[in-house]
């Protein structure tokens, strides 16, 4: 049994389960009626979901492992995904989309509004005439939880005879908004145990604050969609933009 690489276990143990918003991706692919690009793509949540019903996709992230195990995925279920290794703040200048996708709470980590900026630039320059932007945002206020809250069950899976947990430990305030905090431990197929902690800062950013940013690169803002949370994951706000 070949087992995958630790980044792509624990990016798909605290990402990959989340499908509430999907019917939105779905919905807006179908509006727009041309290529897409998903932004932070990881390891396919979006992107195969798409490219499995016939859109044009185009998956970009920083990460070249999660892209080459993003690019396996689709080969090995015969679909075609281009796969680009760029930094979202920095969009190759080349293609044009009909739509592009920011999920989850993307923009909540570029690192505060001057580079958020710049990916907002860029995403306007990327976009056909008409085109859409759909970004979520989540509100952090709802993020913390409270100190009576049950502990959170852990997410576990198998690869390669190793054992693998990602149990959220913590939200908690911070200076530039709320730091989510996860315990990993993987043992090993001869029962060692080890273990780490992994934290990520999402970044204080209300749907009225995007919609001004936005509004400044010429994407207005023509609908905003709710999405309720789930048993693992904080409820959001998807703002639909067009160019």
């Amino acid at each position: 049994m070949v087992r995958l690489r630790d980044s792509i276990i624990w990016h798909d143990l605290e990402c990959a389960s989340y499908t509430a918003d999907l019917a939105v991706w779905r919905e807006l692919a179908e509006r727009a009626g041309g290529p897409v690009l998903d932004l932070g793509a990881g390891t396919g949540r979006v992107a195969l979901d798409l490219a499995e019903r016939g859109h044009a996709l185009t998956a970009l992230d920083s990460d070249a492992e999660l892209l080459d195990e993003l690019a396996r995925r689709a080969e090995e279920s015969g679909l075609e995904v281009r796969c680009v290794r760029a930094d979202a703040r920095s969009l190759p200048d080349t293609d044009r989309f009909a739509l592009v996708l920011a999920p989850m709470q993307f923009l909540q980590i570029m690192g505060g509004p001057t580079e958020r900026g710049r990916l907002l630039s860029g995403v306007a320059a990327g976009l056909m005439p008409g085109g859409l932007f759909a970004a979520a945002v989540t509100d952090l206020d709802e993020a913390v939880a409270p100190e009576d809250a049950p502990t959170p069950l852990p997410d576990v899976t198998e690869s390669g005879h190793w054992v693998f947990s990602s149990i959220p430990l913590d939200v908690r305030l911070h200076p530039d908004g709320i730091l989510v905090e996860w315990l990993r431990q993987k043992v090993s197929p001869t029962g060692e145990l080890t273990e780490q902690r992994h934290t990520q800062v999402l970044e204080e950013l209300s749907p009225d604050q995007l919609e001004r940013e936005a509004a400044e690169h010429g994407l207005r803002v023509e609908e905003r969609r709710d999405l309720a949370p789930t048993r693992d994951y904080v409820g959001s706000t998807v703002l639909i933009c067009r160019r």
